[in-house]
């Protein structure tokens, strides 16, 4: 799977100043499992390293890209063009990783002041970043220094391999059948971040053999990743790993089941990570599997080797 990412976090010397900001997370945990494919839209639209820097400036739901010293040297509409660009042609991306603060990348709370020099609370949206996320809404965005959050991780980790199934759904030819089929795996991922949406979902999907799956699809997926980038609590996972262990109750044994019970408690109670309730779930459906059960991505929604639910 690609994924895009500020080509300063892989250590290329594009920043201003002429440096980098090499990533150890990016350059040794996600390259290990992506192809990251680095674009800086400063330098793509021709400023040369070291260079000016520049800043946010004006209105915080339009703001404008200037050079910190000269406001008339205006980069707003090729940075935003060169977003276009990038949401239109590199359509094989399934996410991307952004520089945080970054008057051209980052995603939220950038610097950006008023004409007379003075900050503005709360700060806005990187040109760049701002364009990329209004041409590709479902595009899994995240700046890299969330990313050394565990749950932030895992949510946006999450929201690129489902949104990398989506793409192979849609490659493979979009169908009702298909698209009721996409939504059952995703129950469980759904309860875990937003209970209430995945009943709406369910609901907008009811009458699906009334409408155009070509129509109902993009819709129903542009709200699917809205939910899904809701986190999800030690509740709502707990509410979950109740709902699967109730396809288990004619097969374990009372021991077993109270053993499970322990584990979910203990998780609820912040004692134990989620992966040790859903190791020993998995285990038990190993040895009494449920066909309904083993279509579902919750139990291993990506590679385990990403230890993203170890410290959850």
């Amino acid at each position: 799977m690609r994924i895009g990412i500020s080509a300063c976090l892989l250590g290329e010397r594009v920043r201003f100043n002429g440096g980098h900001k090499a990533s150890r997370l990016c350059l040794e945990t996600l390259a290990r499992h992506f192809e990251l494919v680095p674009l800086c839209p400063e330098m793509a639209i021709g400023l040369g390293t070291p260079r000016e820097a520049i800043r946010l400036v004006g209105d915080p739901a339009a703001p404008r890209a200037v050079a910190s010293r000269d406001a008339s040297r205006d980069f707003s509409e090729p940075l935003r063009a060169y977003g276009e660009k990038v949401a239109d042609e590199l359509h094989d991306l399934c996410g991307f990783v952004l520089m945080q603060k970054s008057p051209s990348c980052g995603l939220q709370r950038v610097k950006l002041y008023r004409d007379d020099g003075r900050p503005v609370d709360g700060g806005s949206t990187g040109i760049f970043a701002a364009a990329l996320q209004a041409r590709r809404p479902e595009l899994p965005l995240e700046e890299e220094g969330r990313l050394h959050d565990p749950v932030l991780r895992e949510n946006f980790l999450n929201r690129v391999f489902v949104y990398a199934r989506w793409q192979r759904l849609l490659a493979d030819g979009l169908s009702r059948r298909a698209l009721l089929d996409f939504h059952a795996r995703h129950k469980y991922l759904l309860m875990a971040t937003s209970p209430q949406q995945q009943h709406a979902l369910g609901r907008l999907l009811a009458d699906a053999g009334r409408q155009d799956p070509a129509e109902l699809g993009p819709r129903y997926f542009r709200q699917l990743m809205a939910a899904l980038g809701l986190r999800a609590s030690r509740g709502t996972h707990s509410n979950v790993l109740q709902h699967l262990s109730g396809y288990l109750k004619r097969a374990l044994s009372r021991e077993e089941k109270h053993e499970l019970q322990r584990l979910i408690d203990q998780y609820r109670g912040g004692v134990v990570p989620l992966v040790a309730p859903l190791t020993l779930l998995r285990h038990h459906f190993r040895r009494h599997p449920d066909q309904y059960v083993a279509r579902q991505d919750y139990l291993q929604p990506y590679p385990d080797e990403l230890s993203l639910r170890n410290q959850l």
